[in-house]
Order: C-alpha cells, then sequence, then structure tokens
C-alpha cells in the first residue's frame, strides 16, 4: 500500500499548510482529504506536490508491504 505520511512529516517542516496548497497553489480538497486517507494520486499531484514542497518523491509517499494490497 502507499502511505503518504512522509507528506504530512514533510508539510509540518516547510512553510506550507493545507490551506496554502489549497489557496495560493489550487490543490483540491479532495487531494488533501486522498492524502489524508491514504487514496491514490496521479503522478501528477505527485509532481506538483514535489515542486510546491521542493522535496523528492520519497518525502511525500512510501510503499508499505501489505497483505490488503491486489494481486497481479
Amino acid at each position: 500500500m502507499i502511505s503518504y505520511a512522509p507528506f504530512w512529516v514533510t508539510l509540518k517542516s516547510s512553510k506550507e499548510s493545507t490551506y496554502t496548497l489549497i489557496k495560493d497553489h489550487h490543490i483540491s480538497s479532495s487531494t488533501i482529504d486522498k492524502l489524508r486517507k491514504n487514496r491514490p494520486l496521479n503522478t501528477t499531484t505527485i509532481n506538483d506536490l514535489c515542486r510546491i514542497l521542493n522535496c523528492q518523491v520519497a518525502q511525500i509517499m512510501e510503499y508499505i508491504p501489505s497483505s490488503e494490497d491486489q494481486l497481479l
């Protein structure tokens, strides 16, 4: 499963907040909700977050093996 726990750590250590992401950077509130609930995001959104927060992908998300993962 993809966890966005690193995003919250990165956000907390930045000058941004969920409010500024929505108001100043036009990140939708539904995207913030997806981050809270570890729901899928597209790579364009991940790219935008990395640009805004000036960070690497690993500072936004991490893979955690889970028995809930879909088998291929």
